[in-house]
């Protein structure tokens, strides 16, 4: 096995040059460093991770909490994540809590030890506890979340305009009873801005009518059920506007599935833009997030932060798109 020992040899330089180069730490002649590179090259030479991080005090590892890797968005924010990660030289550790407090917890213990640089949160929410053990571990943070703490470091998009254009747009196809339904008994930020941008869309267009449903939870069999509620109420409305494309597909399935037509009958609308919105019919309008991007900014954010850029701080908006299909009918 080729050493750090040989390429100086090779190079006929000493040692600390060699480190020099491969970690980029001090300046070196170009003459210099394209000799050692090229012997590099040639040997195939391989630096020791471990060593590395020991004289340069660096890790280079970024630690990545997901709440859950079975909705289908999370692939989207992971590959962005680990993409410009690669670009900067970073590498990820990627832990799934399924919602599990205690998990997440020693997650973060995990990647504590294992001297993570930076820290990236995903989840709708994130217990108040862990985001004190998060940001006692004083290294940089960044989330994705639905309950936006003060002086937290989080990528979002405008969830009051999003709704507020959603709701503009199906009051544009002539619908003037459209009702909100929302998943958490207990709202986040992220909701109440939702809420308010739905309420002011029907202020602004001077509608006499508006309601907001609450359903507790925003997994599908809980929406497939609360369905079959709505459709008691069917003559009050023409229009649904969800707070999650999840909370959408399991309406509208109840919907087919008791005989009440999307759109013909009552038009759906979700947020988020997740995959199984498309294989849904008719397929969902909806409000799009760019998954990819949330993890592409956020890491370049995170990295920013861990090299001193003081800057970095608080929201990063992105933009969102109004993703209009075919489960809206113009009246």
């Amino acid at each position: 096995m080729i050493t750090i020992k040989d390429v100086a040899r090779l190079s006929e330089v000493s040692i600390s040059t060699v480190s020099r180069v491969i970690n980029d730490s001090k300046p070196v002649s170009p003459e210099v460093r394209r000799r050692v590179l090229k012997v590099i090259e040639e040997t195939g030479y391989k630096p020791n991770d471990v060593a590395r991080s020991l004289v340069t005090r660096r890790s280079y590892l970024i630690g990545v909490i997901i709440n859950n890797l079975a909705q289908s968005y999370v692939a989207d924010i992971v590959r962005g994540i680990e993409e410009i990660g690669k670009m900067y030289g970073y590498d990820i550790l990627l832990c799934s809590s399924y919602g599990s407090k205690e998990t997440q917890e020693k997650s973060l213990q995990l990647l504590d030890r294992k001297q993570a640089e930076g820290l990236f949160l995903v989840g709708n929410k994130l217990d108040d506890i862990i985001i004190e053990r998060a940001e006692d571990l004083k290294k940089p943070c960044v989330y994705f979340t639905r309950d936006v703490h003060e002086n937290m470091n989080y990528i979002s998009i405008d969830c009051h305009s999003a709704i507020y254009e959603m709701t503009k747009y199906l009051i544009q196809e002539g619908h003037k009873k459209i009702i909100y339904v929302s998943d958490f008994e207990k709202r986040t930020s992220i909701e109440n801005d939702k809420i308010s941008g739905y309420l002011k869309a029907v202020e602004d267009n001077e509608l006499m009518y508006s309601k907001i449903y609450v359903i507790g939870s925003e997994k599908y069999n809980k929406a497939y059920e609360f369905g079959k509620t709505l459709i008691k109420d069917a003559g009050e409305f023409t229009a649904v506007v969800c707070s999650s494309d999840e909370i959408a597909v399991g309406i509208i399935n109840s919907f087919v599935d008791n005989g009440v037509k999307v759109p013909d009958d009552i038009s759906v609308a979700g947020f988020g833009n997740i995959r199984e919105g498309r294989f849904v019919r008719p397929e969902l309008t909806t409000i799009g997030e760019p998954y990819y991007d949330v993890g592409a900014v956020g890491m370049r954010m995170l990295i920013k932060m861990i090299k001193g850029d003081k800057t970095q701080h608080g929201l990063m908006e992105l933009p969102f798109t109004l993703e209009k299909r075919k489960s809206i009918k113009t009246l």
